[in-house]
């Protein structure tokens, strides 16, 4: 059995509307939080940056909360713009609905796999994500194999869609040419 790992190489883009030019990307870059405080009420934002105009949008952690409402450790990794904290707050599905933006991986991924036997038919392989990187597991496993996306669906049997995006672990069975 083979084994796969989809990783991230660095955060996807947002698709957001930006409010000066209109352009629809945004980066998180290097990924910064601003803490703003005003007596014992504290906002906290996401500082993302238009790709096209390379303005400043804000998108809202947290907003009127109190200090004690936040875990410590949660504020201080605000404080200190943690990689781990930015790429977490940027994957959680419910920040990105709340703030009316989506992903777009694109080329924000690579696919850590080691070469395939040609001699060894049928093939297994166990495919992890590290993140939750949305793929296509007919369109990765096309590309891995050098076959036609019509060949993947034919020849490879899955305990999944082959057709409908995935982030999660999955196994399949290439098997030999008809």
């Amino acid at each position: 059995m083979l084994s796969w790992l989809v990783r991230r190489t660095r955060l996807p883009l947002l698709t957001l509307r930006c409010g000066s030019c209109g352009a629809e990307s945004a980066t998180a870059g290097d990924g910064r939080f601003r803490v703003n405080a005003n007596g014992k009420l504290l906002d906290v934002w996401l500082l993302v940056r238009c790709v096209s105009c390379n303005r400043t949008i804000k998108l809202t952690v947290h907003e009127r909360a109190t200090v004690k409402s936040l875990d410590p450790a949660r504020l201080h990794g605000h404080h200190l713009n943690d990689p781990g904290l930015v790429a977490a707050t940027l994957l959680d599905p419910w920040f990105a609905r709340r703030c009316r933006f989506t992903l777009d991986w694109t080329d924000a991924w690579t696919l850590d796999a080691p070469t395939v036997p040609l001699d060894g038919w049928p093939v297994q392989v166990d495919v992890t994500f590290d993140d939750p990187v949305p793929v296509r597991p007919d369109r990765l496993i096309a590309r891995r194999f050098a076959l036609t996306r019509p060949e993947v669906l034919r020849r490879v049997k899955c305990d999944i869609p082959l057709k409908r995006p995935t982030s999660s672990a999955f196994t399949f069975t290439v098997l030999a040419e008809d």
